[in-house]
């Protein structure tokens, strides 16, 4: 299968083979399922060894998936997938195997569903806990328009700690048409999951026996002539021990929605009975199915997280092929756990991703001060707050994109509150292969625009060290912006210590200043060299601060500078570019600014360099800009 052509497994043509658009499964035998699964879960293993992706989840959802598209038709009928690691299958099952090759690349396959890419995703998808939401829509649109189509949302056990989700079961309730959400239950998020509902799940997990005994039940009371229905309602509403013996899922049931199951998510038999059933429920009904991450892979099973979302790697040995440098993840990582000795009052929040933002040996050392709230960064936001009241220093270690979730509560429990609660935020900038939901291209304007806010980003990884340090001893909210991947270890002979609101001069001259921010130090860095090489002595600033920026460095380059160039790898759009702008514009309207930044637009997934080199944010596209300027 290495070559993606159409293969046979010892003689036999591939079942896989056959499936060539949407609906193509309802010709396959369904006594030929169990091979098809394994034909699939092997080209899955095949395919993102060589690409990378989201493994583990996708190899969990096969049996599921094949399920429900025995069940459904496509387009017609509606799949939404919350977050969609676990598409996959889906897309193969559509018409999209071939798409594979170029998995998460420039102009390829995307890793999650997209509406552009096929009529068969129903919604475009890469944040948790929004399925309901989605699906509820539907479902109320088909109703509005006396349509027929089912509707289906998948939602994972971890994305069901999203309040979000809460919010549309609350509303489902309420329908008296069907709508179908299943819960794929693998008892773990990217990492193990926790809280309240998981411990709930866990508990009915064992029940299995109890989904029939409830569905024989519930049938039989149907069929007593007159009094059948009224009979259903009855011990549907009663809180004896006979509910408790029926209903497994009163959680649900209590809310107004008709629980099914568990049932094993990879008997495909069964799921396909129970969604069935489902079908036939007027109203909401839930199907609670259990899977098991990484299932036929053993390195993907005994190691969930890492192939969550992997990068190429070996298939005999799971192991990865490519060896990187520290990432800035793992500085952070170390920073954390050194001030968690030095610090007593330092405790670490993780919004279900203590593996993803590096706070693992935080929690490994002081499991007291750890603190996994799942998926949840609104709660994170104000759980950090109260923290902070108490008397704490929380460092809420999240994604740039994540974050954004939780906006409100950073502007009116935190920031309003002047509470020194610390944003690591992991992530920022442009992320690469997982595309338009989870770059964070938006962080330095929606964080700058609120009062109270201190807000920096490191140029390297000996900087990243210093500004959380310098965090934890600030006072007020405080955020450290850092991006994904390899920590850019240039310019080390420049650590000048951390001021606040000071950026850092690394070269003076006159005429044109670089003020670059974070991760643009790095390519500020090739433009002051070219120019240096061509005889400019231009002054090259690492700005540090977005917020406060250092107004009395403007104030001085002012005086013998025409020509200011900012650098950000952040939306042009309120972002730290447009406020240095505005400043030279009120206060040196003599100068001007030329704002290297993303423009008005979702970046799409593919390589970030090459990202950059299209958007204009590389060393070359800069230096035309200057020299379109000098012209």
């Amino acid at each position: 299968m290495g070559t993606g052509e159409p293969q046979e497994i010892e003689g036999i043509p591939m079942i896989l083979e056959k499936l060539r658009q949407a609906n193509d499964l309802h010709k396959i035998p369904l006594s030929e399922f169990p091979t098809l699964a394994e034909e699939i879960r092997q080209f899955l293993i095949e395919s993102v060894s060589r690409t990378g992706g989201h493994l583990a989840s996708n190899l969990g959802a096969v049996e599921l998936t094949l399920a429900l598209h025995n069940v459904l038709e496509f387009p017609e009928d509606k799949l939404i997938w919350d977050v969609g690691h676990q598409a996959y299958t889906h897309k193969i099952l559509t018409g999209r195997k071939e798409g594979f090759a170029k998995l998460r690349q420039d102009g390829g396959l995307s890793g999650f569903p997209k509406r552009k890419e096929s009529d068969c995703d129903a919604f475009d998808t890469g944040h948790s806990s929004n399925s309901i939401s989605a699906g509820l829509g539907y479902v109320r649109a088909r109703d509005l328009q006396k349509k027929s189509y089912r509707v289906v949302s998948v939602i994972g056990d971890g994305a069901l700690t999203g309040g979000m989700a809460y919010e549309a079961l609350n509303n489902a309730a309420e329908l008296k048409t069907n709508f179908i959400i299943v819960l794929n239950d693998n008892s773990m998020s990217i990492s193990k999951n926790v809280g309240g509902i998981s411990s709930y799940l866990s508990a009915i997990r064992t029940a299995q026996s109890y989904t029939g005994l409830k569905l024989n039940v519930t049938n039989s009371l149907k069929k007593i002539p007159h009094v059948g229905e009224q009979l259903v309602d009855a011990v549907r509403k009663t809180k004896t021990s006979i509910k408790q013996l029926i209903i497994p899922g009163m959680f649900f049931e209590d809310m107004g929605i008709t629980y099914l199951g568990p049932v094993d998510g990879h008997d495909m038999l069964q799921m396909m009975k129970l969604f069935n059933e489902a079908k036939r429920v007027q109203g909401p009904v839930l199907v609670h199915v259990v899977t098991e991450k990484g299932r036929g892979y053993a390195p993907a099973v005994r190691h969930p997280a890492r192939f969550h979302g992997t990068g190429a790697f070996d298939v005999a040995t799971g192991l990865p092929l490519k060896k990187s440098k520290p990432t800035y993840t793992d500085i952070f990582s170390t920073v954390m756990r050194k001030m968690g000795d030095r610090e007593p009052d330092v405790v670490a929040i993780t919004a279900a991703m203590p593996t993803g933002t590096g706070l693992k040996r935080f929690a490994n050392m002081f499991p007291d001060r750890f603190f996994d709230v799942g998926i949840a960064e609104e709660h994170g936001v104000t759980f950090a707050a109260g923290l902070a009241l108490g008397g704490m220093i929380p460092v809420f270690a999240v994604y740039s994109s994540f974050l954004q979730r939780g906006i409100d509560q950073v502007l009116h429990d935190v920031c309003m509150q002047e509470l020194h609660v610390v944003f690591a935020i992991d992530r920022a900038g442009l992320v690469g292969s997982d595309g338009e939901t989870h770059n964070g291209c938006f962080d330095l304007s929606y964080l700058s625009m609120i009062p109270n806010m201190t807000l920096m980003a490191p140029k390297n990884l000996w900087e990243l060290s210093d500004m959380m340090k310098f965090a934890i001893h600030e006072k007020g909210p405080v955020a450290v912006r850092y991006p994904r991947g390899e920590a850019y270890d240039g310019l080390k002979e420049f650590r000048a210590p951390i001021v606040r609101g000071k950026g850092e001069v690394i070269a003076r001259g006159r005429r044109i200043a670089l003020l670059a921010v974070g991760s643009m130090v790095k390519t500020g860095e090739r433009v002051w060299k070219t120019l240096r090489d061509r005889g400019e002595e231009v002054t090259f600033v690492n700005m540090r601060f977005v917020k406060p920026f250092d107004t009395e460095l403007l104030d001085e380059l002012a005086q013998d500078h025409s020509l200011f160039v900012t650098m950000e790898e952040n939306v042009q759009s309120g972002g730290f570019g447009e406020h240095v702008a505005a400043y030279m514009q009120k206060h040196h309207p003599g100068t001007t600014v030329e704002i290297v930044a993303i423009g008005d637009c979702f970046v799409e997934q593919g390589d970030v360099e090459n990202w950059k080199k299209k958007l204009g944010l590389d060393a070359e596209s800069v230096l035309n800009r200057i020299e379109e300027w000098e012209q």
